[in-house]
């Protein structure tokens, strides 16, 4: 509007109209999607406190009370199938009652079984406390309770959030497993279990407070969604919904090969490396604190490869990391006792790191498989998923302990798992991808 016509305009009393001025744009929010991950992550940290003791428990155990190491290794094997077969139910159950309030019971019976354990003085004890409390209630902080985060919050980069949220767990182990073994050298034992019980009990307050079981209780659509997803009613009869999805993904060809493959990988990790190493090393006489350091490690490098195993799901197709991942774990088995020493040497080092690069990277993948062949269900197949790998890890923490006390030696232990890992890189490369109906099939 030129000087003239705005005179004009002023003169009949009409206001001239002013040309918007361009708004500066807004600083993009971070959704609350990414704050619930964080977390969900935090949560995991001080629930995998109790995955850190274990392996440290074998022998202090054994010198105090006499028990043998299959015995003690039975409760980890409790703990540790316990883990797998409640991750199902477990997922259902938050489909039935929300997250919060079953990750908060589930922390609750983990430092209620772990403090218990500060009284015991009989095995049957250590196979109650260790075994059935603390296996019930970390199978309902298994990775089902990721998978549930990730599907219900996330859109897109799924493959990267399962990646960190799993990650998590290697934090919790590099945080807590130094500490402990420290412990558990200079005060014994008992100290270490109250620690596992305080660091669950603290978590609890940030789960009630701070999670949120769905983006629709905020009003929020999940990260990266283009319309708003409503929050789905709760479903009623946990425990049927998860044995209906169980009876219906095992009709299919995928769910065998995901199941069997994945039993390797926790036979291979929670079952070999995370039970029997700090022993093993032991039995070369390497000190307890520096094994458990090297475990410690594998945690930190846990944490590098698990989340870019994330970012290459979302870009890789996930069978071929899968192959890639069990095919090069059954080799460094192999060598694995060659390299145990009473000093940690150059080549254990280079074990320890890739060894830790490769501990959890399966899932990602496994769990991007899962969510492409069973869709809404992916949750809770993954669930038995995952229980096949706690059944796996429970026969090779039971049975890897029965060698050591028979054989005197861990050395068949390494060269057996190495064997299944070539095993497992077979049947995830027959894993085919295509669907009927929406159900895939073999």
């Amino acid at each position: 509007m030129t000087q003239s016509t705005e005179a004009a305009a002023t003169a009949e009393g009409i206001r001239p109209t002013k040309k918007p001025r361009p708004r500066r744009s807004r600083a993009v929010s971070l959704h609350r999607a990414w704050f619930v991950a964080a977390v969900t992550f935090v949560t995991i940290i001080g629930a995998a406190a109790f995955r850190s003791l274990p392996g440290l428990l074998i022998d202090p155990l054994h010198q105090e009370f006499g028990w043998s190491r299959g015995t003690i290794s039975a409760a980890v094997s409790i703990n540790l199938a316990l883990y797998g077969l409640t991750a199902p139910f477990a997922a259902a159950l938050m489909d039935r009652f929300g997250i919060r309030r079953v990750v908060a019971v589930a922390l609750t019976v983990i430092a209620l079984g772990s403090g218990l354990t500060y009284w015991m003085t009989a095995a049957w004890q250590l196979l109650l406390y260790w075994g059935l409390l603390v296996g019930l209630g970390s199978g309902s902080m298994a990775l089902a309770f990721a998978a549930t985060v990730t599907n219900r919050w996330f859109t897109e980069r799924r493959g990267l959030v399962t990646g960190i949220l799993t990650a998590a767990s290697a934090s919790g182990q590099l945080i807590f497993l130094p500490v402990l073994s420290w412990l558990v050298d200079k005060h014994d034992w008992r100290p270490a279990a109250v620690t596992v019980a305080l660091a669950a009990l603290v978590v609890v307050p940030f789960v009630w407070l701070l999670l949120r079981d769905h983006p629709a209780d905020v009003g929020l659509k999940p990260y990266g969604a283009k319309e708003f997803v409503p929050k789905p009613p709760p479903v009623p009869g946990a425990a049927r919904r998860a044995m209906s999805v169980l009876f219906s993904a095992a009709r299919t060809g995928p769910f065998w090969l995901l199941a069997g493959s994945f039993a390797i990988c926790g036979a291979s990790t929670n079952g070999l490396i995370q039970t029997h190493f700090v022993p093993a090393a032991h039995d070369e006489h390497m000190p307890i604190q520096a094994a458990a350091s090297l475990l410690a490690v594998i945690g930190v490098f846990d944490v590098v490869g698990t989340i870019a195993s994330g970012w290459l799901t979302d870009r890789i197709e996930p069978r071929r990391l899968l192959a890639v991942y069990y095919a090069l774990r059954g080799v460094s088995l192999l060598f694995l006792p060659m390299l145990l020493a009473p000093s940690v040497h150059p080549p254990m080092l280079l074990f320890i790191v890739f060894y830790g690069l490769d501990w959890v990277a399966t899932v990602p993948p496994t769990v991007a498989l899962c969510r492409e062949l069973y869709g809404e269900d992916s949750a809770i197949v993954f669930g038995w998923v995952l229980a096949s790998h706690q059944v796996g890890a429970a026969l090779v923490a039971f049975l890897g302990g029965v060698a050591r006390d028979v054989f005197g030696t861990y050395d068949m232990v390494w060269y057996s798992s190495g064997a299944l890992c070539a095993a497992a890189t077979l049947m995830v490369l027959v894993i085919r991808r295509r669907t009927a109906d929406g159900v895939a099939v073999a």
